[in-house]
């Protein structure tokens, strides 16, 4: 005679009373009422602001709507965003070759990368703007030649550093500093793995930068170089004490002849407002772009983000759903 000694057939307990209507019960988020109350009083606060702001009648809004789109304040909104462009160009240009010679086995060229960043990141941008526009008290003339033999050209310097050329040499100078930095951080946060697997592969030093090293520092220099791209739009505020004809200097030449300074003040404040809103929207798709493949294929939109830094959107819910 055989007995069957197989495996015990599992039994599901039935459920008790009541357990369905649990199991199919409304997740409910946790109640906050501090968070709640905080909220009401950061939103009395900003209406009690913007009350202010409309109410108020110094602020004359009749005129900043009169001033916005005057040819003057456009011609020195041009000239802002010229030099912006031209400045982080030109420094970007410098500053990656910078990057590579502090990045180099040679200790020379090390050394120089070195000294020009500390340099240039201890000064000051007004100060550094100051002395380029004051360059001819050091050197009257710049010439050309072979010394004791002949002298091809001479340049005197009062006519050649303009207030917008100082303006742009010393702002790309300083803008070379940092991008050189930020560029070497992003290099550097690249794993050497990467480079090695490649060479074993047979693999360039070119190509390898270009479609290895370069797509995977993007992410770290993007971030940075947007907020240096945004510093740089409003740094550029400054090159109004060398009378360099900008937005702010445009606004200043005429509150000095209508004495309507709050109102102006605020045209040159919109607009930077603006300038800057565009370019951090710009930062946001170029940083998703280079950022794919990293978050899994679930790369949020720009509403999907704004939607989910709003203070009182309530995502307990939805997180508590994604646990089921």
């Amino acid at each position: 005679m055989t007995v069957d000694l197989g495996s015990p057939r599992r039994t599901t307990p039935a459920p008790a009373p009541g357990d369905a209507d649990l199991l199919g019960a409304r997740l409910v988020p946790r109640r906050k009422p501090g968070q709640w109350i905080s909220a009401a009083l950061v939103l009395v606060l900003v209406a009690l602001v913007l009350r202010s702001m409309v109410t108020n009648p110094h602020y004359q809004w009749d005129v900043v709507g009169h001033f916005f789109l005057r040819p003057s304040i456009l011609d020195g909104l041009v000239l802002t965003l010229w030099l912006t462009a031209a400045v982080l160009l030109c420094g970007y240009l410098i500053g990656i070759v910078l990057a590579v010679m502090r990045l180099s086995d040679n200790p020379v060229l090390k050394s120089v990368s070195f000294v020009y960043v500390w340099l240039f990141r201890s000064v000051p941008p007004l100060v550094q703007l100051l002395f380029w526009f004051e360059l001819s008290s050091l050197y009257p003339t710049l010439s050309l030649s072979i010394p004791g033999v002949k002298t091809f050209a001479t340049v005197e310097t009062a006519h050649l550093f303009t207030g917008i050329l100082a303006a742009f040499v010393g702002l790309t100078l300083d803008v070379a500093a940092f991008a050189a930095e930020i560029v070497r951080g992003g290099l550097l946060a690249v794993d050497p793995g990467q480079a090695e697997a490649a060479k074993s592969l047979g693999l360039g030093k070119r190509r390898i930068f270009r479609r290895i090293v370069l797509p995977q520092a993007m992410p770290s220099i993007i971030p940075a170089s947007g907020n240096l791209l945004i510093g740089m739009l409003k740094a550029t505020s400054i090159v109004s004490v060398i009378a360099v004809q900008d937005l702010l200097y445009s606004v200043q030449l005429i509150y000095n002849q209508n004495y309507l300074i709050i109102p102006l003040l605020l045209v040159a404040t919109i607009w930077y407002i603006i300038l800057t809103t565009l370019l951090s929207i710009g930062q946001f798709f170029v940083e998703r772009h280079y950022a794919r493949g990293r978050d899994g294929g679930t790369t949020r939109g720009l509403w999907q983000v704004t939607r989910g830094n709003l203070p009182l959107r309530t995502r307990t819910r939805a997180d508590l759903g994604g646990l089921a």
